[in-house]
């Protein structure tokens, strides 16, 4: 799995293996924050002003909003000298769905951001990973003016499958969202080790 190459020196240096993560939800639910907060470099936003024309976006529980992501957000992160995330946060308003398939290909897994504001609005993100087969984590992103639910009522709300993590968390919060990257990684390696002692 790792890849290593010989530097100038003559010495070697290890490749970091690149694996590819969605960040996925609805729309206002903390993609584009949460890929900005954790990202090492600046990343890539495709922010544009929300149109205003009636009916075009509900922004019912997140009337602040100003902007939408109308193709991707782009990040990276080291986890460890041998890892590296490829972060793809998706657009999460419905026209812009046709971008999903060709965002998905190649990718480890992805994070279900959730508002317990618009919790319904993950919804459409969910199926779409389970119909799939690609691993997901919900992550319960945490505003400080709402009230909490616990995990377990979470999943309950959204009908997840047993063992589909659920996690707290602030997508604001550097340390918070990389865990919760980490907390994918190690579901799907759990994931993998489970199919492979099936065989």
């Amino acid at each position: 799995m790792d890849s290593v190459r010989s530097d100038r020196n003559g010495g070697s240096s290890r490749i970091p293996v690149a694996l590819k993560i969605l960040i996925a939800g609805g729309f206002g639910a903390g993609k584009t924050t949460m890929v900005g907060s954790v990202s090492e470099i600046r990343p890539l936003q495709t922010e544009e002003v929300l149109t205003g024309a009636e009916g075009a976006d509900d922004v019912s529980g997140v009337e602040g909003k100003t902007t939408t992501t109308v193709t991707m957000d782009f990040g990276r992160i080291t986890i460890t000298e041998d890892l590296q995330l490829y972060l793809f946060g998706t657009p999460g308003q419905d026209r812009f769905w046709f971008l999903w398939d060709e965002l998905s290909q190649g990718a480890l897994g992805a994070v279900v951001l959730a508002d317990t504001r618009r919790l319904a609005d993950c919804f459409p993100s969910i199926d779409y990973f389970e119909q799939r087969g690609t691993p997901f984590v919900v992550a319960v992103n945490c505003f400080d003016t709402q009230h909490r639910f616990a995990p377990e009522a979470v999943a309950r709300a959204l009908d997840l499958d047993p063992g589909v993590p659920v996690v707290l968390f602030d997508a604001r919060d550097q340390v918070a969202a990389r865990n919760v990257l980490i907390e994918l990684v190690e579901y799907v390696a759990r994931r993998q080790l489970t199919s492979a002692g099936r065989r």
